[in-house]
């Protein structure tokens, strides 16, 4: 069962992970750290798109301008979560020789990046302007 009210506790105080379980061989943990940072990577990305939308589609129609940039802002945020807390847990399970957490994460964002590329093949197709 997964706490998520200890997971937070951890972000900010990570070592306190060290007491549980063993020390994992330093190359998981590593490993575990390139993913993190793969995961941030992703967040500022998408948190980059959101801005470019909002920034450099100035004839895209308000809404539809707001609505796509603040998808892209919201999935990078939650990208930007997830990474930490998908950090801990995965460290937690390493230390205490449990299976790495499973998450259903990755289909979430990749429906979220879909659905923000679909509308936006939509705009391109149909041209949608603010009429200026």
């Amino acid at each position: 069962m997964i706490d998520f009210g200890k997971d937070v506790r951890l972000w900010f105080a990570p070592q306190r992970l060290r007491d549980e379980g063993e020390t994992p061989d330093y190359r998981f943990s590593l490993a575990n750290e390139r993913t993190f940072l793969a995961w941030i990577r992703t967040a500022l990305a998408l948190v980059g798109g959101g801005f470019a939308v909002d920034q450099f589609l100035p004839d895209l129609r308000w809404g539809v301008r707001v609505g796509m940039a603040l998808a892209l802002l919201g999935v990078g945020a939650a990208c930007a979560l997830r990474a930490v807390n998908h950090w801990v847990r995965c460290e937690r399970a390493m230390r205490r020789g449990e299976d790495l957490p499973l998450s259903r994460f990755p289909v979430l964002l990749s429906l979220g990046v879909g659905l923000v590329a679909a509308v936006m093949v939509v705009v391109v197709l149909l041209g949608w302007t603010d009429g200026r």
